[in-house]
């Protein structure tokens, strides 16, 4: 993985709204799910965002 992508997911994780900081925290494990696919989906837009300005 390049600095330029590491730089992008760092970026998604620092701006990752309050409500999916603590639902990753939950006891209850169908919102953690919820979070937990969120933030892959978010990840997944930022690394294809970085791969694109790659290309």
């Amino acid at each position: 993985m390049d600095d330029k992508t590491k730089t992008r997911i760092l970026g998604v994780i620092e701006r990752a709204p309050q409500w999916l900081r603590n639902d990753l925290a939950a006891k209850d494990a169908s919102a953690r799910a919820r979070a937990e696919e969120a933030l892959a989906a978010m990840l997944v837009d930022a690394i294809g965002e970085s791969q694109a300005a790659d290309d």
